[in-house]
């Protein structure tokens, strides 16, 4: 049993990740302990905790709430130095943003605001939407040497819709998701809501490791697996072609499918996903939100066509069917050259990021990848990721722990996640260098691990 320490770690990921929100409500004590599997008096100790950290708020005869942006940046240790001036920079959220995007997207759009063209693109569509842009979507999504078949292509509202559908479609209540020992944390509450049992996969420097769903089915059965083969998400980690090929033998010979998240792979476009080995046994998943924009979303479904109604149906009964405006736009944006452009910047972008970053945590265990607009900081002692994360937050830096990323009931490592896409690059300068001087002058009393 996880003790409460571990346990609020993970709540605190949470909301450092943005799945708890400012003023969302934590259940009763009773059902939080019953949730988590913890005693009743655990769970105490960890809403007291969370109330510690100045994470939350409890309110007499309402409940406990996550506190307001402002709070959770309040004083709540004499330790942790005071808040710099000036506002808070995020390397928590992590879109990608270029100078010459609003420019591009703009003129892409002109087009699309005549009264005729605009009256076409305010009508409704269904999840296939129609032949052109499942065309364009095929190109905006080729990459080493694959393109899939367009008639494979769905859409849905955006990626964490197009997830939730598709492991809603592949993985029935109380069944088993075999998922990466760290993970995008959306995952968790959607397998949470669905009542279905997550189960974490081994990985090393190279990403998923193929034995481990062997494994992991032998224990129990897994109905589908969720792997990110490219710029994992928190590690930035590449699956070599040949670890590739053998997942996907894995796959084909065990009968499971794969939920290939491909939403950061534009960045490294030269090879070919997953879905290219495993066709049959593989549903790749994208957007346009760090591709292109985060305001205007568009998910990315292609599915074998024997998953294809199954998919078709969740994605409408939970609300995930795409604007037809989104993708006159994406197809446009395709077919004018927007696309290309915008990628093709923020992957120089990235680099000059990454060049930053490398410079001011040179010294420090830090796994990422110059293609990457995140890399992952092992903390040095004495701190703990979570006491690090609140003294960032003292200073106006907004960062996630590791617990956001951790499946399961392991023990979260003690480490960050640092989104380098959302400030400017010498603010993004400013915010390392002031992260370093912070691992650098860790106070004596911090609790180790």
């Amino acid at each position: 049993m996880k003790d409460y320490q571990s346990v609020a770690d993970d709540v605190a990921g949470e909301i450092g990740a943005g799945i708890l929100l400012p003023g969302d409500r934590l259940p009763p004590q009773r059902e939080f302990a019953r949730q988590h599997g913890i005693a009743n008096s655990t769970a105490t100790r960890v809403y007291q905790e969370l109330s510690r950290r100045g994470l939350t708020v409890g309110e007499v005869g309402r409940g406990t709430f996550v506190r307001a942006e402002t709070a959770r940046t309040a004083a709540s240790a004499p330790a942790l130095t005071e808040p710099a001036d000036g506002g808070r920079i995020d390397l928590e959220l992590n879109y990608p943003v270029v100078p010459e995007q609003s420019a591009l997207l703009a003129e892409g759009l002109g087009g699309l605001l005549r009264t005729d063209a605009l009256g076409s693109a305010l009508r409704p569509v269904g999840t296939s939407g129609f032949p052109a842009v499942q065309e364009a979507a095929a190109d905006i999504l080729a990459s080493g040497g694959w393109r899939p078949d367009p008639a494979r292509i769905l859409f849905a509202g955006n990626g964490r819709q197009a997830i939730s559908a598709v492991v809603t479609a592949l993985v029935p209540p109380g069944a088993r998701l075999g998922v990466e020992e760290l993970t995008y944390p959306v995952v968790k509450p959607i397998a949470a809501r669905l009542g279905i049992t997550v189960v974490p996969l081994a990985m090393d420097n190279d990403g998923l490791v193929p034995e481990a769903v062997e494994e992991a089915h032998a224990a129990a059965p897994l109905h589908a697996v969720y792997v990110q083969p490219r710029l994992h998400n928190p590690l930035s980690a590449t699956m070599p072609a040949g670890r590739v090929e053998r997942l996907a033998e894995v796959l084909l010979r065990l009968g499971i499918t794969a939920v290939e998240d491909a939403v950061w792979a534009f960045l490294h476009d030269e090879l070919p996903p997953l879905a290219a080995y495993a066709p049959e046994r593989t549903v790749l998943i994208d957007s346009l939100s760090k591709r292109l924009a985060p305001g205007l979303t568009l998910g990315f479904v292609v599915a074998p066509g024997a998953l294809a109604s199954e998919i078709v149906s969740t994605l409408r009964s939970g609300g995930g069917i795409p604007g037809r405006f989104a993708l006159e736009a994406a197809h446009r944006w395709q077919q004018d050259g927007t696309v290309k452009a915008l990628v093709e910047a923020k992957q120089r972008e990235a680099a000059v990021r990454q060049e930053i970053a490398a410079r001011h945590l040179a010294g420090f265990a830090v796994q990422s990848d110059p293609r990457s607009y995140h890399c992952w900081w092992q903390l040095p002692r004495p701190w703990r990721a979570d006491t690090f994360v609140a003294a960032a937050a003292r200073h106006g830096i907004g960062v996630v722990p590791a617990a956001a990323f951790t499946i399961g009931r392991n023990h979260a490592p003690n480490a960050i996640r640092l989104g380098l896409a959302s400030p400017q690059p010498d603010v993004l300068s400013q915010a390392l260098a002031t992260l370093v001087e912070l691992a650098r002058s860790a106070p004596e009393d911090l609790v180790t691990d």
